[in-house]
């Protein structure tokens, strides 16, 4: 019985909430953003500066550029890295981890969300690294 309960409270709530997907862009098969509710999902950014292309300097300067990427798709949504609760970082070495660590955390000088970390076998143009978050609305 409490299994009903549990499942009719569940999909009761489910239909009340609010999705907005962002487009990325023109052309391209996914949203940059999905907004549920107060959350806020963006999609994984590489160190890719405004011309698309992957900043120079290894995986240091990408995981900057990265993060100040993903802070830019949180702001244009109502949120930024301040309000960060999960971030998953994808890398082609994970002996870059250490690295990338560095660069991170001072992204996140108020509170570290929780995160994880995985090792690709390739990304996107070559990149070292690509982050995702998410975030609360501010």
């Amino acid at each position: 019985m409490w299994r009903l309960f549990a499942v009719a409270l569940v999909a009761g709530t489910a239909s009340a909430q609010s999705v907005t997907y962002v487009p990325a862009g023109p052309n391209l098969p996914f949203s940059s953003a999905v907004i549920v509710d107060k959350m806020v999902y963006a999609s994984g950014q590489i160190g890719s500066d405004a011309s698309g292309k992957v900043v120079p300097g290894g995986i240091k300067a990408e995981t900057a550029q990265a993060l100040k990427n993903i802070d830019a798709v949180l702001r244009a949504n109502g949120s930024d890295l301040d309000h960060a609760v999960k971030c998953t970082a994808f890398l082609a070495d994970i002996g870059e981890w250490p690295a990338m660590n560095e660069v991170y955390v001072t992204f996140f000088p108020k509170h570290l969300p929780a995160r994880s970390a995985i090792a690709a076998a390739g990304l996107v143009r070559g990149a070292r690294i690509e982050l995702e978050c998410i975030a609360t609305k501010a």
